[in-house]
């Protein structure tokens, strides 16, 4: 299903268009500034996120699920959004039954005071799984 095989996040990075890795780094600094303890693992050949168990991911338009390219930009995930309260109506579901997510097609459409919101009550549901 995937056209490429990362060894490791520096060759994922060097993979990604100029834009992409702009967004992409940005998202993976949100991360590493407000879930205190976590683990960073390629999963998919993109960055997932862990404490207890998978809370996020980011996911560049360019590392393919499947033949085609469906979106533009980058989208960061909720392994378990379907928990997570959305009052805001913030994150997209698709035909997902658990994973929702945000697509971002530049660093300006981030506002990252509301997804750390939404990245520190995913880690709290995370806590539950201990």
């Amino acid at each position: 299903m995937q056209h490429v095989k990362f060894r490791d996040i520096e060759e994922f990075l060097d993979f990604l268009p100029k834009e992409e890795f702009e967004i992409t780094s940005y998202l993976m600094q949100i991360v590493a500034n407000t879930i205190p303890i976590y683990k960073e693992k390629l999963s998919y050949n993109v960055p997932y996120y862990y404490k207890n168990k998978s809370i996020c991911f980011i996911w560049p338009a360019s590392v393919l699920w499947g033949r085609e390219k469906t979106y533009e930009g980058v989208r960061f995930g909720f392994t378990k959004g379907y928990l997570l309260r959305d009052e805001l109506n913030y994150l997209d579901r698709g035909s997902q039954m658990q994973v929702y997510w945000k697509g971002f097609e530049c660093v300006e459409d981030i506002d990252e005071d509301i997804l750390k919101t939404y990245i520190y009550e995913a880690a709290e549901i995370d806590d539950k799984f201990m």
